[in-house]
């Protein structure tokens, strides 16, 4: 009996263990559940799998682009009072000053588009956010390559032709896919003028409006990019005009560092794409990328056909050069400092000391930079022989050598023979000179990044009358001599009078 009063109570045991035990983990998860509740929110670790389309919401990481370097003519570009149009300021600062909301931004996210409107220049510098540009689109060479493997490649080629939508931004609120801008509109802000093949204004008419989630990207491009297309790659004075445009858009946007660069071009690579990796972040061609690329922030940089230093070219103005110093404390819209500072940027970009080059240019002797031309292999349409601008030009150099050795001061006569040398020892040559001097040619393009005290003396041949030198001169204030030439044979005698005379106004 006793037997089977122990099997009951075991039995009721093995009954009654199983609910205690359902009971505490009951107990437990209603416990975690509100200790769950009661913990502030936290968001969701990230997932490490890479992703082509993610929100603005998400933070992007660090900055890997290049800081803006110290820039001792360096003014304000936004956040004063718009310097009336046709001004000097107006030509080479920041006259973009009318804005115009093309997509304007909204909250939650989704994509914006605006345009910075020259009254001046009849250009605008467009911006916009989540922008995809689709190579597959564009017709055009790859670009980049080696110039040897395209000799004989025909200019049409290398630049773009688009389809509807090679450009696409995201609308915060579209519903249905739809022309970014219109006729109207391109004809007010985004004038062809005298441009035959106007580029930016033909990939606005490409572009398009969709709605959230379609832009269906192959990759995201983080950091600000300025879109680029350029006609005459390989002239300095051209490519100098592309530069200073990108510093200018760059600046206007208010970009806090040095942005990436996308050539919508498919040119070959050429020696001065060196000094555009100086100047900016990085370089990609457009048709380097495998798909489709999105942007968090695009910037439509304008020609450098519709820059002050082309326009000066056909278009009278009142501009002239001035120390940044004077201007900060009484600006003057008729005097710029923009071109000192953009040729100080240069200068930076290289890393080149300017103070330890000006004490050296004080202390041995006077500089003679004489500029040569010489034959080099251009682009793939270049029969690599250049067009004798002063035909004379090895007698006249070096009689002007002869002459100074025996001269009481020290003068050095430099030979510049630029197309073949590097891009930092042609900068180092100009800063490091007392007197420029060379017939008309792109090489005198240096001149923007002269030091102040620099005197130039161009010999004008009958055919090359044109005004790029003087001009450039003139925006930055540097002392400008010139000889006309009735043809392109320059007289000796002439040349070492005019170069006396600039060397007895350095005391020599």
């Amino acid at each position: 009996m006793m037997a089977g009063r122990t099997h009951g109570h075991r039995n009721r045991l093995r009954r009654l263990i199983p609910r205690v035990l359902l009971l505490v983990f009951a107990v437990y998860a209603v416990s975690f559940a509100i200790y769950l509740l009661r913990q502030p929110h936290r968001p969701s670790p990230p997932d490490p799998t890479p992703r082509t389309d993610v929100r603005d919401s998400v933070r992007a990481p660090p900055s890997s682009q290049k800081p803006w370097p110290r820039l001792p003519s360096f003014l304000p570009w936004v956040g004063g009072p718009a310097p009336p149009p046709h001004t000097c300021e107006a030509y080479f600062g920041n006259g973009f000053s009318r804005r115009v909301e093309v997509l304007p931004a909204r909250g939650g996210g989704g994509g914006w588009f605006r345009c910075h409107h020259s009254e001046t220049l009849g250009s605008s510098i467009c911006e916009g956010a989540r922008v995809r540009l689709d190579p597959a689109l564009i017709a055009m060479s790859r670009g980049g390559e080696p110039l040897e493997q395209v000799m004989g490649r025909a200019e049409e080629e290398e630049l773009p032709r688009y389809e509807l939508g090679a450009l696409l931004v995201e609308g915060p609120a579209a519903r249905r896919t739809a022309p970014l801008v219109d006729t109207g509109f391109l004809n007010n802000y985004v004038p062809a003028g005298g441009i035959g093949m106007h580029t930016m204004r033909a990939l606005l008419e490409s572009a398009r409006v969709v709605p959230p989630g379609e832009l269906h990207c192959s990759q995201w491009v983080e950091e600000p990019t300025l879109l680029v297309t350029r006609f005459e790659y390989a002239n300095l004075f051209h490519t100098i005009t592309d530069w200073y445009s990108a510093y200018v858009s760059s600046r206007v946007t208010n970009l806090p560092n040095r942005p990436n660069i996308v050539f919508v071009d498919g040119h070959c690579k050429a020696q001065l794409e060196q000094t555009w990796e100086a100047l900016f972040s990085s370089v990609t061609y457009a048709k380097n990328f495998s798909g489709p690329v999105c942007f968090r922030h695009a910037i439509l940089s304008p020609l450098g056909y519709e820059t002050a230093m082309f326009k000066g070219l056909s278009e009278s103005f009142s501009c002239e050069g001035a120390s940044a110093q004077s201007l900060r404390g009484k600006p003057d819209y008729d005097k710029t400092a923009r071109l000192s500072e953009f040729g100080e940027m240069i200068v930076a970009s290289f890393g080149l000391p300017q103070d330890d080059i000006m004490s050296s240019k004080k202390s041995n002797g006077l500089n003679v930079l004489f500029v040569r031309r010489e034959d080099y292999l251009a682009h793939p349409r270049h029969s690599g022989k250049v067009e004798s601008r002063l035909s004379n030009e090895r007698e006249v150099y070096d009689a002007i050598d002869k002459w100074a050795k025996g001269l009481k001061c020290k003068v050095n006569v430099v030979n510049g023979l630029f197309a073949h040398m590097t891009m930092k020892e042609q900068l180092r040559a100009i800063l490091e000179a007392s007197v420029v001097i060379g017939a008309h040619g792109a090489g005198l393009t240096h001149l923007v990044s002269a030091t102040p005290d620099t005197k130039v003396l161009e010999i004008i041949s009958s055919m090359y009358r044109r005004p790029h030198f003087a001009l450039i001169s003139q925006w930055k204030a540097l002392e400008y001599h010139a000889i006309n030439l009735p043809g392109s044979y320059a007289r000796i005698t002439d040349v070492i009078s005019e170069l006396s005379n600039i060397l007895r106004g350095l005391g020599c």
